[in-house]
């Protein structure tokens, strides 16, 4: 039997190819889940729950009524949901002085907001099982501890939403509901593929991980498992999974800028 065997579980954000939401979601899978993945995409949600045997539902996390139909798709289809996760999220890089009305307020809609309708709905949820509890899990990022330049709106409201987390957790604990956040640092995703790709970034950024490499999103899935299972006697924490970065802390803009420029000077000797 797997660790998560009879489990059902929700992950929103699943509908990029080969994200922390994708991958975790097969894992889940493997180890017994009954798993309903959720996103704004119909196509790769259905190809990824055919797969997985799974169920796929379209949700938006800024509109607190999809949420909710999700919540409720999740007890009519599985009869209940035991674990929750939310992966969704927006990778604003700009400076604050740039950032503008409208994109501070989609970021916060995403990031916070949605996060607050996200543990409203999946609480509810789970306050409705027999017997009541389950765990709740949001991706955070590593950069809530260890900030890198020109992200303040994006840790801004990541910090706010690991705040939530905390509230659910010293709240609901007497329910059997732990709530938990998860702090990736900079993995190879859908979402970050162009910074991969620029020459020399990676190298800014590898001497950071005392354990000597970036995490992967398997890395950030099996943390995931973890809090997921049984096993977990943990609520209202911030699980980092990131090879010891919080110890060293992200390289800053100018470290970055000396990585690319040597990167660079090296391709063209």
């Amino acid at each position: 039997m797997g660790r998560l065997a009879g489990k059902r579980a929700v992950i929103i954000g699943a509908a990029s190819t080969g994200n922390m939401a994708q991958v975790t979601a097969r894992l889940f899978a493997r180890e017994g889940a009954t798993v309903m993945v959720a996103g704004r995409t119909a196509e790769p949600l259905e190809t990824l729950a055919a797969e997985i045997g799974g169920h796929a539902a379209l949700c938006d996390i800024t509109d607190k009524t999809s949420v909710f139909a999700l919540a409720d798709a999740a007890k009519v289809q599985m009869g209940g949901v035991d674990i929750a996760m939310n992966a969704s999220g927006w990778g604003l890089l700009k400076p604050l002085l740039d950032v503008t009305e409208e994109e501070l307020a989609a970021i916060v809609a995403l990031q916070f907001t949605g996060v607050h309708h996200f543990l409203q709905a999946f609480v509810g949820a789970m306050l409705a099982n027999d017997p009541s509890g389950g765990s709740i899990i949001n991706i955070s990022s590593a950069t809530t501890h260890s900030p890198v330049n020109h992200h303040a709106a994006y840790i801004g409201t990541k910090a706010g939403a690991e705040a939530l987390i905390r509230c659910v957790a010293n709240d609901f604990g007497a329910n059997g509901i732990r709530a938990n956040t998860v702090s990736p640092a900079f993995t190879e995703s859908p979402m970050t593929r162009g910074a991969f790709a620029t020459l020399g970034l990676v190298d800014a950024f590898l001497p950071r991980y005392p354990l000597g490499r970036l995490n992967t999103a398997q890395d950030v899935a099996n943390a995931c498992l973890w809090l997921a299972s049984d096993e977990a006697f943990m609520t209202g924490e911030n699980l980092q999974p990131n090879g010891g970065l919080a110890l060293r802390g992200n390289p800053q803009e100018g470290d970055i800028a000396a990585a690319v420029g040597a990167a660079t000077a090296k391709l063209q000797a």
